[in-house]
């Protein structure tokens, strides 16, 4: 079926509640047991290296190639137990440092396996060095759990990473609350006295949630800093298979230049605006000086689609790599980032846009 036109609809079913719960809580016992690292000092230890432009069969039939990218080490892009989903970048943040790419990947194993969660990569354009940082959500007595979640998109704005959690709604992490651990084994979480992070070194606790109070679905996010105020941008993955006739929706929030999302009188935030998407097994999408970047998934081994949406108009088709995911923008480059998810063919890539 051919995309159609990008509508307006009711951006009732998109409302935020916050849902702290006991996180601030348990940050702050966190903070008092564990050293907290800077973002820097994480990537100054970074101990892999992406190669730039380096080979990969994700491009497929693209042509012309993407004007720039990055590819995992051998171990990253040859896993069957972590998959890379979610893509945003410092740019996106309002940071004017080096540009940094963060990746979240979920745990998937190759057979039956413990749940290990949610990493994030961050990758720094200038060394080319990453690390992979594990995502937990703290509890009481100063530990925290492994975070069970598809993570499929995520968001950068100041300091604050937004993940989408498809069912719940937006889980916060915080890049000031980076703490490193000493367990170098396949224990999470506080033991025998020793905390342990199924060998990472680096551990970022939840420090907020947002829960949605609709019928949304939270696929992917990205941040539109074209707009004033800046908006938070999220999505719903749609399978015609399962769900035939349907399409998914997006919708924006207003974000608080100092805060981010910050909820009304009645505890709310609603969404700005919604829109039905022209077509489904959209996998990211991004806002910008009035138009829709959606980044559309096909197949294993076919080329996917980037699919470009002006005011009233309908969708013009770009070809797209195999296997595309979230969408995130380096505005300073002016270009639209991406990243692939299959074994064997994992790359962070840009486009212009």
């Amino acid at each position: 079926m051919s995309p159609s036109l990008m509508t307006g609809t009711d951006p009732g079913p998109f409302r935020l509640r916050r849902d702290t719960r006991e996180l601030p809580q348990a940050v702050a016992a966190l903070a008092g047991a564990l050293p907290v690292r800077s973002l820097a000092a994480v990537l100054a230890a970074a101990n892999r290296t992406a190669v730039r432009k380096g080979a990969t069969t994700a491009f497929g039939s693209m042509s012309p190639k993407p004007a720039d990218w990055y590819c995992f080490e051998q171990g990253d892009n040859d896993t069957l137990d972590w998959y890379p989903q979610g893509i945003t970048g410092s740019s996106e943040a309002g940071r004017k440092d080096a540009q940094v790419f963060a990746v979240s990947w979920y745990w998937k194993p190759d057979g039956k396996a413990a749940e290990r969660g949610v990493r994030v990569s961050f990758l720094s354009t200038a060394t080319r060095k990453y690390r992979h940082v594990l995502l937990v959500e703290p509890v009481r007595g100063a530990d925290y759990k492994a975070i069970n979640i598809h993570a499929g998109g995520m968001a950068w704005y100041g300091d604050l990473l937004y993940v989408a959690d498809t069912g719940r709604g937006i889980r916060v992490f915080d890049t000031r609350h980076i703490y490193e651990v000493q367990g170098d084994d396949d224990k999470i979480g506080k033991r025998g006295g020793a905390y342990h992070a199924f060998g990472y070194r680096y551990v970022m606790p939840q420090v907020d949630a947002w829960s949605g109070t609709g019928s949304a679905r939270f696929s992917f996010a990205a941040v539109d800093r074209s707009a004033s105020p800046h908006l938070l941008v999220s999505g719903e993955y749609v399978d015609p298979a399962q769900e035939p006739g349907t399409t998914g929706r997006v919708a924006r929030w207003e974000l608080d230049a100092g805060a981010g999302l910050e909820a009304g009188p009645d505890g709310l935030v609603p969404a700005a605006h919604a829109f039905t998407l022209p077509a489904a097994k959209i996998q990211g999408a991004l806002s910008r000086q009035g138009r829709w970047y959606l980044s559309q998934a096909a197949s294993s081994v076919k080329n996917g689609s980037l699919l470009v949406v002006a005011d009233g108009q309908p969708a013009q088709v770009r070809k797209f790599p195999i296997g595309p995911e979230d969408l995130t923008c380096w505005n300073e480059k002016d270009q639209l980032w991406s990243l692939t998810e299959f074994r064997g063919r994992r790359v962070l890539f840009g486009v212009p846009f």
